[in-house]
């Protein structure tokens, strides 16, 4: 029988102003720095219509990472320095990665008026692959697999990594674990993360007990990562619940970050400004 793995961190997520925006922020936190290669996680939801814009971003720029952003409801038009354009839809993902640098910006459609909800996640890439070509990976929904959980409590949609002998869409530079998690009340679902992964539980709404040890709850308790001791979590969900599943294999290198850049020393966060204000990374209007 596997071990299920012991509560390393208990984190809310709590509200911080981003350009004005107001957005959940349970990493990083004053407690929290990363758990890596994850750097950062952003849960925002608007109401989108005439007078209320929602999330919309001004172009910016972004090296040495891989900014992911998950669409639960509404949809997000993106565009880039590259002359990419596109919407995301609810259920896609779009995972990018700046590599050497782009300038990218991101937002409703002039078009939609209603619920927009994301996540938007931050992956680091490690030395040897930060200054690669960036690139997009548009995945969507329906090329996702979905693993049913018992008794037809709901599914777990792989979008990158491997679960119960199917795999996820995405390529990843190391290797990673992205899974959702929709679970009615009273579902009940064990899943296996490899023991050299580090992991995170974040709940977008619901409330689902993890572990039989800690009860996640929206506007409560929201996140929590995990020892490396075990080989499995467990769920059982007291409301129907969305969740968001996290593991990878760390990293383990130095992490220097300025606003939009992560590289692993002062001076390449230096060349990256300098790169962005020479053009270099492009130009977006």
């Amino acid at each position: 029988m596997k071990t299920l793995r012991s509560i390393a961190y208990k984190g809310t997520s709590d509200y911080v102003n981003m350009g004005g925006n107001l957005i959940r922020q349970p990493l990083p936190t004053q407690e929290l720095d990363q758990v890596d290669p994850f750097l950062l996680l952003h849960h925002y939801k608007y109401d989108v219509g005439p007078y209320s814009p929602g999330l919309s971003l001004s172009p910016h720029p972004h090296r040495g990472f891989e900014p992911v952003t998950f669409i639960f409801k509404g949809e997000q038009l993106h565009r880039d320095s590259l002359g990419n354009e596109g919407v995301l839809n609810a259920g896609d993902v779009q995972w990018m990665t700046a590599g050497s640098g782009i300038v990218h910006d991101e937002g409703p459609s002039k078009e939609f008026v209603g619920t927009m909800e994301g996540i938007q996640l931050w992956v680091n890439l490690p030395k040897k692959f930060k200054m690669t070509t960036p690139k997009y990976q548009d995945v969507k929904a329906e090329k996702m697999p979905l693993i049913p959980i018992e008794n037809d409590k709901g599914s777990i949609k792989i979008v990158a990594g491997e679960l119960n002998g199917q795999t996820g869409p995405t390529s990843t530079f190391t290797e990673i674990n992205a899974f959702v998690v929709n679970i009615e009340a009273n579902g009940k679902t064990t899943i296996p993360i490899p023991k050299h992964h580090e992991l995170l539980v974040y709940l977008l709404e619901g409330e689902t007990r993890i572990n039989d040890a800690q009860t996640l709850k929206d506007g409560k308790l929201q996140m929590l990562t995990f020892h490396k001791d075990g080989e499995t979590i467990e769920l059982e969900a007291n409301k129907n619940s969305t969740l968001l599943i996290l593991s990878g294999e760390p990293i383990e290198e130095e992490v220097t970050s300025w606003g939009p850049y992560v590289m692993n020393t002062q001076t390449e966060i230096m060349e990256a400004m300098r790169d962005f204000q020479q053009g270099k990374m492009g130009h977006l209007y």
